[in-house]
Order: C-alpha cells, then sequence, then structure tokens
C-alpha cells in the first residue's frame, strides 16, 4: 500500500498512543488533546509524559495542531504510517458479502452494472463511489502509414488489434514531405507496435514536454503526426462517479475552496484519470492520501482504488474518495470485495 515511513523511531508505548490518537479523531473528528488521549490510552501515565510522546510524535511530522485548538491531528504522513504499519483490518459481516453479491449478481447490462457498482460503493461507505469504464476498447495499436494529401493534410492509416483500419486526415502545422512521413511512421511502428493506444497517446503527451530546441527534427515529426493521428474523440477513459455531494457535508471539507477544487476535478475528470491510471499498474489496494497524492484537490481526501479483473487482465479500477478521516479498517476491504464481485458480474455477462 505505499510509504516507506517505518515506525522503528517510535517506542511501543508512542506507537500505542499514537494509534489511539488516530483512532479518536477518525471516530470523533475534533483534535485529540492529552487529557482524552489519556483516557482512551488505558494507560497510567502522567500528563507530562503523553505530552513529551506528543511533541515527539509531531517532530516526526505524524500530527499536527490545527491552529485553533490545543488538540492534534494526523498528518498525510501520520496517516500512512497508521494505515500501513498499525491498522487492524475487520472482516466484513457474512451479511454484507451476501447482498453486495446478490446486487450486483442480479445486473444484465454492463453499464448499468457499472453505475449500479458506484452507488453500492457510495451507500455503503457514505463517501462518493467511482468506477472506471473498462478499456476493452481501446486496445493494442499495430501499425501506422502517413500519405500527404495537400499542402497542409497527411492521411494517417492505422491499424489497430488485430486488422480493424482507421482512416484520418489530420491537418499540420507545414507541409511534410514523404520520406519525412516515412521516417516518423517508420519511428512509431518501431517504438509502439503492440502498446495500448492510450499508453501510446501518454507517451506522446509526456514527450511534448520536452524542449523543442532540443528535439530532432524526426522527434518533431514524430510528435505532430503521433499526436494528431492518435487524438480521439472517444475520452483517455472514463469512469462513473457517485455520491459526490456527500462530500458536501463532510466537515473537514466544509471549505468552499476546498469543494471547488475537488468538484471541479471531478468535472474536468483528468486529474482523477491519471491516479487511476497508477492504482491500474499496482496489485490490490492502493491509498492515496492528501496532497501526498500530487495533487492539491485532494487536501483533506483519500482515494481507497482495487482494481478489477476478468480472467486475470486488469480492465479498470474502481474505488472511494472520502474525508482522510475515515474508517479505514472497514473501507478497505468494502473496496477489495466489490472489485472481485464485479470481476465476477462482469465475467458471467461475456
Amino acid at each position: 500500500m505505499g510509504g516507506n515511513f517505518m515506525p522503528d523511531k517510535l517506542s511501543e508505548r508512542a506507537q500505542h498512543l499514537f494509534k489511539v490518537l488516530v483512532e479518536l479523531y477518525i471516530s470523533g473528528g475534533q483534535p485529540v488533546g492529552s487529557r482524552t488521549l489519556a483516557r482512551g490510552a488505558g494507560l497510567e501515565l502522567s500528563p507530562a509524559t503523553i505530552r513529551n510522546v506528543m511533541a515527539d510524535l509531531e517532530d516526526l511530522g505524524l500530527i499536527r495542531a490545527p491552529h485553533t485548538s490545543a488538540g492534534r491531528v494526523p498528518t498525510p504522513l501520520g496517516f500512512r504510517l497508521f494505515i500501513d504499519t498499525l491498522l487492524t483490518v475487520k472482516d466484513l459481516p457474512f451479511a454484507e458479502v451476501k447482498r453486495l453479491c446478490e446486487d450486483l449478481g442480479s445486473e444484465t447490462d454492463t453499464h448499468r452494472l457499472l453505475e449500479k457498482t458506484s452507488r453500492i460503493l457510495s451507500e455503503v461507505t457514505s463517501c462518493a463511489g467511482l468506477v472506471m469504464i473498462p478499456r476493452t476498447e481501446q486496445q493494442a495499436f499495430r501499425h501506422v502509414e502517413f500519405l500527404p494529401l495537400s499542402s497542409d493534410r497527411v492521411l494517417a492509416v492505422i491499424v489497430m488489434n488485430q486488422e480493424e483500419v482507421q482512416n484520418r486526415i489530420i491537418k499540420t502545422e507545414r507541409r511534410y514531405s514523404s520520406s519525412e512521413l516515412q521516417e516518423a511512421a517508420n519511428y512509431l511502428n518501431q517504438a509502439f507496435a503492440g502498446r495500448e493506444l492510450w499508453a501510446v497517446r501518454e507517451k506522446l503527451l509526456s514527450e511534448m514536454a520536452m524542449d523543442k530546441e532540443e528535439m530532432t527534427r524526426l522527434m518533431q515529426t514524430v510528435i505532430e503526426m503521433g499526436q494528431k493521428a492518435f487524438q480521439t474523440d472517444e475520452k483517455q477513459g472514463d469512469y462513473l462517479l457517485a455520491g459526490e455531494t456527500k462530500l458536501m457535508g463532510v466537515q473537514e471539507l466544509a471549505n468552499v475552496e476546498k469543494l471547488r477544487r475537488l468538484f471541479e476535478a471531478f468535472t474536468q475528470k483528468r486529474d482523477v484519470l491519471h491516479l487511476l491510471d497508477q492504482a491500474m499498474g499496482a496489485h490490490g489496494i492502493q491509498i492515496f492520501i492528501g496532497e501526498e497524492s500530487g495533487y492539491q484537490f485532494m487536501e483533506g481526501c483519500s482515494l481507497v482504488t482495487s482494481p478489477y479483473e476478468v480472467d486475470g487482465r486488469v480492465l479498470g479500477v474502481l474505488g472511494i474518495i472520502g474525508p482522510t478521516r475515515m474508517a479505514y479498517e472497514r473501507v478497505i476491504p468494502i473496496v477489495d470485495l466489490t472489485a472481485r464481485v464485479l470481476g465476477s458480474a462482469l465475467k458471467s455477462l461475456h
């Protein structure tokens, strides 16, 4: 689940107090003071000892004091340590497992099944549920050819999968000779044959960010041709979202600016899809905590994801976005189970 901060700097007592502090914060939503912590920890410790341990935890960056309070709350790093090393995941009650299997197993249409999955995730966790639409239709790039048509138009002939051929007329910024187009096609065919189209587009996008001055003429041609030829009307993936309004009632997100950023990210989809793409390459549960994810819109939020697959092939990712202060011990098994149930429901539809 990521994270490389090991608690070896913490004594057993400090670990215990830290775990109790996080649990109290998750269940109560209030910054935790030394008195509350002493009561919750069930240890015979003086207030001074507890304050010293809290000061150490703060020095390690695991907890912080919100400016308005004498108590402490976990930081994203603190949550990461808690999840990776101190969390005890609970088994889901049998009735809940049975209900989930029946609800998803009864659906006969793929799109409705995905919609229902995002809705159930949201209902069961009180967070926003999201499910990536399977990328089955975005399969492998095989071969491309470019033919000059007129001064600023080029015909791109793209072969996908086994023999699906797509012809696209692209408008170019300058006139290209047949030999330049041939060279660019050779390069793309060598570099990308067999790769999924979305992966080819991602790579070309990242190469576009290189310094134009430093690029060879061939690379400039490759990037312009590749960008335009592989640009499609079909989105680079998509996801279904349910229950995002539940996040408006969460006190940590009750800040207009935070909510605006979050809902803008939901609308634009690109950044959320980027996080889901990262989760797609990982095995099992991935947890992105707050700004640690690299995205500002995630401040105060966590994203818990799991890939879903059919016959060993990962088709997409599902998960929930909720406040960083969530009941991880319950949310993690729900996301994990839902991914497995969705995989088997999709398998039975095919």
